[in-house]
């Protein structure tokens, strides 16, 4: 099954640190150190905190129904209650070949819940391709930031995309079509395009062992290598799990991907203790590779 052809490819030190020896000077150091980074969410966190099936964050759901949006077919938005740590990043995640929303509804309030806006989107058939995946990610992103209800409680200039199997071509496709975007994941991804030469998304490519529908030699791995070393990237291989391993509730999934989420949606270099140094290829990992971030 070949995928349809793409119909686009969009393709002062010094003064700041005379500012800061100012602002510690006037005993305002405190306030430039909070400023730092103004887009962390939630405490600081802990391998249990990552671990764990909810977060700090309160979360609710809206459905929004197919036939009032235009672009992709609807789904659900997972979102923090509060407003009072200010707005959130945004994830927009497409499902697979076959498959709806709630093959990946386990992610929804367990990313939400650790402080980022969730679309997990239904494609316009069970049949799209990745690049059509990627422009349903798009018009999802867009509507989310510009005409949802929750749309305040956004910040548009951090969004992110993820996807499985051909929604996880689609994440890659995407990341081609809008380099703005914060972060990628596209978990065990199926595409027929192997040159992602152009993509400048930080991305974590998510693949399986035991992969025999979009197995990992063929997909994730040329995926991986094609992304330039300029960019960041890393490459988790889930050991002896299947093409459905991100269908079900998995810890080590959650875990990255909140990580991933944290560290490039988020700014929040609190997370790089938890992909540089990488994790061992142990136990529920079977290998990994990365530039480290920011390295």
């Amino acid at each position: 099954m070949a995928p349809t052809p793409r119909r686009k490819r969009r393709a002062t030190a010094a003064a700041a640190l005379a500012l800061g020896l100012a602002l510690t000077g006037l005993g305002a150091a405190p306030a430039a150190q909070a400023a730092d980074n103004p887009y962390e969410r939630g405490p600081a966190p802990t391998n249990a905190s990552i671990e764990a099936l909810r977060g700090s964050f309160a979360t609710s759901s809206t459905v929004v129904l197919p036939g009032t949006v235009l672009g992709f077919g609807g789904g659900t938005i997972y979102y923090p209650t509060s407003t009072s740590a200010g707005t959130f990043g945004a994830i927009a995640m497409a499902p697979g070949f076959t498959a709806y929303q709630s093959s990946l509804s386990w992610l929804g309030p367990r990313l939400a819940s650790q402080g980022f806006v969730v679309f997990i989107i239904d494609t316009l058939t069970t049949a799209d391709q990745p690049n059509q995946r990627g422009d349903e990610l798009e018009a999802a992103l867009d509507y989310l930031t510009q005409r949802s209800t929750v749309r305040t409680r956004i910040d548009a200039t951090r969004l992110g995309v993820m996807g499985h199997s051909m929604g996880g071509g689609g994440t890659l496709e995407a990341s081609l079509d809008r380099p703005s975007l914060q972060a990628a994941i596209p978990m065990t991804p199926w595409d027929l395009n192997t040159n992602f030469s152009a993509d400048r998304v930080p991305t974590l490519i998510i693949g399986a062992q035991a992969d025999t529908i979009a197995p990992v030699l063929v997909h994730s791995i040329p995926f991986y290598n094609s992304i330039p070393a300029s960019s960041e990237k890393a490459y988790l291989e889930l050991a002896g799990q299947s093409h459905f391993a991100p269908n079900t509730a998995n810890t080590t999934i959650a875990k990255y991907s909140i990580a991933w989420l944290k560290r490039y949606i988020d700014n929040d270099t609190r997370y790089d203790q938890f992909l540089c140094p990488p994790p061992a290829a142990t136990g529920a990992i079977s290998q990994y590779r990365n530039t480290c971030p920011n390295s």
